[in-house]
């Protein structure tokens, strides 16, 4: 892409001046009108170093309203961002609806520059690559303008820009070892930066190269292309999406009816295999933290099928400093007006820890698409984009577990009626509970699709026959023991 592109041509001073001034007002009144419409606004700023990417956002940003966006500068990962997987320190930060973000450098200079230093593989570069199609097209399915904007100057200028920094004392602290080097191996960078170009340049987000010799210049070309951005998507905001087919390799597993759920332990064969299973996997979580192994454990079940009381003997063998469990109930308002992953990226382990989760992303293929909270086309996605999700984690090195709670309807009605007559236990059925056991048969075909859709062989489900919870309880310990010393 650098190397074919032909440049446009700068127009004369009066007339640059001109189109700057209206291009000014008319982005500070788009930005009322995103705001208005509720169309959340990423916007990626790549480029060399010295190429003015900093000063020229500061020209962009100056006449909008500071109440409704954010600059992130992106510097190279912290050891602590580096425990997440590659692209949780983005995704974290992605805008809310009706509002812009700014990265001053992101996604791209992070791989690139590895790729340059030899800190990844060809393998691992083009791993990458896949991760961040995925990643700006789920964003821009789900609704986001993405607008990536690479800054371009040849070598001789970056040269005589770098020099000008290094000579004033006020201005030196700009020049890092990195400019330097890029500098130095302009043609090296030049030959990954074209590639890289190309490779995540797709219709949904493309990108947009500035000519940046001239500052002015450069910043009437962010703010045109910007502002063209933003009227299309505003066009075209109501648009359905096509369906993605599965390309992952999915496991076969039985839809609920088959299922069997005469399962039982006594209590003796009960205590026996908890006490072993427990001991167990204390010992196990020792080796997955001095291994920085992570482990996603996710729950999905019936109301009142004993997910609880299920989560409660794992964590109970487990070291306290070394987990955590997310109770997942409705998004709030801030997490409601982002990608609906959002919550769960921000609520994923360091490596050599355990996330357990009473309830998970796959709300939006059930709840979310009984209740009407989403759109057809955006329950039928999510298929995908779970897939996806999780072999992200399983790419960065997680085991991925996911237990489907089952019980049977006669199983549930009495244990509601037990809650509803048991006052320490009332608090736990509510009329919503009621309402959803109604819907029994329409969730059974929701869940069986769910199960048949996204049981991939890297994040596999596991349905725990739940009638007799302690016949559960131990089930689920033995699965996460198996799957941890498989990994070891």
């Amino acid at each position: 892409m650098l190397r074919e592109w032909c440049k446009g041509e700068k127009p004369e001073e009066e007339e640059l001046e001109k189109r700057l001034k209206e291009a000014r007002v008319r982005l500070a009144a788009r930005q009322m009108t995103i705001k208005e419409r509720n169309l959340p606004v990423l916007i990626l700023l790549e480029g060399w170093g010295a190429a003015g990417k900093g000063s020229i956002l500061g020209k962009v940003i100056k006449n909008m309203d500071p109440r409704f966006f954010k600059v992130a500068a992106m510097k190279q990962p912290t050891e602590e961002e580096l425990r997440k997987p590659f692209l949780y320190r983005h995704f974290v930060k992605i805008p809310q609806a009706g509002k812009f973000m700014f990265f001053d450098g992101g996604w791209m200079d992070e791989v690139t520059r590895a790729y340059l230093h030899g800190n990844i593989t060809e393998n691992q570069y083009k791993e990458r690559v896949v991760s961040i199609k995925n990643f700006e097209r789920q964003l821009t399915d789900n609704g986001y303008l993405v607008m990536k904007f690479f800054f371009h100057i040849d070598e001789k200028e970056q040269k005589k820009r770098i020099e000008g920094l290094l000579e004033d004392k006020n201005t030196r602290w700009r020049v890092g070892e990195d400019d330097l080097w890029q500098n130095k191996n302009y043609d090296k960078c030049m030959a990954v930066y074209d590639q890289y170009l190309f490779d995540t340049n797709h219709s949904m987000a493309p990108w947009y190269l500035i000519d940046s010799k001239s500052k002015k210049w450069a910043e009437l070309q962010m703010l045109e292309i910007l502002i063209s951005g933003i009227d299309t998507a505003l066009k075209n905001s109501s648009l359905a999406v096509p369906i993605l087919q599965n390309i992952f390799p999915l496991k076969t597993i039985s839809r609920l009816s088959e299922i069997p759920l005469d399962k039982k332990l006594s209590e003796e064969e009960y205590d026996q295999q908890l006490k072993a299973c427990q001991k167990r996997l204390r010992q196990l979580h020792n080796e997955l933290y001095r291994k920085k192994i992570p482990v996603v454990i996710a729950y999905e079940g019936w109301d009142a099928a004993g997910k609880g009381g299920n989560i409660k003997r794992i964590a109970a063998a487990l070291d306290p400093r070394g987990y955590e469990v997310h109770p997942i109930a409705s998004p709030e308002p801030h997490e409601k007006a982002r990608h609906y992953l959002w919550r769960f990226w921000n609520r994923l382990p360091k490596d050599g820890h355990i996330a357990i989760f009473d309830r998970t992303w796959y709300g939006r293929v059930m709840v979310e698409r009984l209740e009407g909270f989403c759109s057809e086309n955006d329950w039928q996605r999510a298929y995908n984009e779970i897939n996806e999700f999780e072999k992200e984690l399983s790419d960065w090195g997680a085991i991925v577990i996911k237990f489907w709670v089952q019980i049977d309807k006669e199983t549930q009605l009495e244990r509601f009626t037990l809650r509803q007559n048991t006052p320490e236990k009332q608090w736990k059925i509510t009329d919503e509970d009621w309402r959803n056991r109604e819907k029994w048969d329409l969730y059974e075909d929701a869940v069986d699709e769910m199960l048949q859709k996204t049981s991939t062989t890297f994040a596999p489900w596991y349905v725990l026959e739940s009638n007799d919870k302690k016949y559960a309880r131990v089930k689920a310990l033995k699965i996460l023991i198996k799957e941890i010393e498989k990994r070891l």
